[in-house]
């Protein structure tokens, strides 16, 4: 049996959860929910855990992983002694994957992220973007495992999370794209290492409901910068929404609509807008999910410039490294393979590119030209509406 309490209570098999349960006092049931969950044990429970086991509070705690505020305050008291006992020696050094793949402007690599990782200099990129699998049990072509304990996953999301805040530069960005359960641990992870700026909800909903929750319809997008500030924060404003039939307003703007600017209104931390790729036309990966262009796109737009060098560790179907190529910005990635779906994507890049630019058109602008065009015909305000007075140009505020 998998589980960290399943250790302590010498838990092996399913008839010793029934045996111990009974001995305990506490169903089967509810032990299973302790152990599968890593949820620490409270009240009777607790106490019941503490006799059987014959350990204090704080050593269960320990046991089980789950340090605290109040046990952080003394091992603090105790560092040096506590130093001395975890002073491991350092992992030898993996060997770096092969590139199978290159432009002038980025390099793709087979293999393990973190054996790359390792192989690249401290503050040697600018923007990190990663996608790790969700532990979902879901097939892989590379046969990675994709079903691990709480603790294996999330010791393993630390380990390649160090490296990407090592290899990041000062000021640079760090996006992680994963479900909100995983992210709310590893945000807790990433909040001691770098500053944390936004948490973006990101609107896609699952396949299908879940019974006896509420139906899950975002992705969490948690975005960090290593520093004070980030060295580019440039994020695009967006078309107001009209009504598709007589382009109207949809929301009363009322005495404001002098205030908006005309280079459009300004993003917000939840995003509405992002199209799941589900149909096979545009899927280039079959097995699993895969990302939006217009994802990619509006991260690296906002975090780098023209010759940034972006670092997906997780390449998948290779989106992030086809829409910084598209962007003019440098890239490095690695995927565990197989990489020949990524490298068809790059010989087929001018349709990926018409995309871009389609929707990039109604970005940056309060009324993209053929919604102001109409508009004006039917004789609704415009940005224009507002933009002289007897001759005057006035000063346009930010909405």
């Amino acid at each position: 049996m998998k589980g960290r309490l399943c250790g302590i209570l010498g838990i092996k098999t399913e008839k010793d959860f029934r045996a111990i349960s009974k001995k305990i006092g506490i169903s089967t049931e509810r032990l299973k929910y302790f152990n599968n969950n890593e949820i620490f044990p409270s009240g009777s429970d607790l106490q019941k855990i503490l006799e059987y086991a014959n350990v204090n509070e704080i050593e269960l705690k320990l046991t089980l992983g789950l340090v605290d505020r109040e046990i952080l305050s003394k091992i603090a008291n105790h560092a040096k002694e506590i130093s001395s006992i975890l002073d491991l020696p350092k992992a030898s050094q993996s060997k770096k994957p092969k590139m199978v793949f290159s432009t002038d402007l980025g390099e793709l690599y087979e293999g393990d992220c973190l054996s790359l990782l390792k192989s690249l200099d401290d503050s040697s990129v600018d923007v990190v973007f990663a996608d790790p699998p969700f532990n979902l049990d879901k097939f892989y072509l590379s046969g990675m495992d994709d079903n691990l304990n709480q603790s294996e996953y999330l010791n393993w999301c630390e380990q390649w999370l160090t490296e990407s805040v090592r290899v990041l530069k000062d000021g640079g960005s760090l996006f992680l794209w994963n479900l909100p359960k995983w992210n709310s641990y590893l945000s807790n992870f990433l909040n001691s290492k770098l500053l944390f700026r936004h948490w973006i909800a990101v609107d896609i909903k699952f396949s299908l409901p879940i019974q006896g929750k509420l139906y899950p319809s975002h992705y969490s997008l948690m975005y960090y910068c290593k520093g004070p500030k980030p060295n580019t924060f440039k994020p695009d404003r967006f078309s107001m929404d009209v009504c598709k039939i007589c382009f109207g307003d949809i929301k009363d703007y009322g005495g404001y609509k002098d205030k908006m600017n005309p280079k459009g209104i300004n993003a917000t931390d939840v995003w509405l807008d992002i199209p799941p790729v589900r149909h096979k036309k545009y899927k280039k990966r079959i097995e699993a999910n895969e990302l939006s262009i217009k994802l990619l796109d509006r991260i690296i737009e906002m975090s780098s410039k023209p010759g940034d060098i972006i670092f997906d560790p997780f390449g998948g179907s290779g989106t992030t490294y086809v829409v910084a190529e598209m962007k003019k910005r440098k890239w490095i990635g690695v995927e565990l393979g197989p990489t020949e779906g990524i490298i068809g994507r790059f010989h087929l890049i001018h349709e990926e590119l018409d995309y871009l630019n389609q929707f990039r058109e109604n970005y940056n602008t309060l009324f993209p030209s053929r919604i102001k065009a109409k508009r004006k015909k039917l004789g609704l305000w415009t940005d224009d509406t507002f933009h002289s007075f007897n001759g005057t140009q006035l000063e346009l505020v930010g909405a």
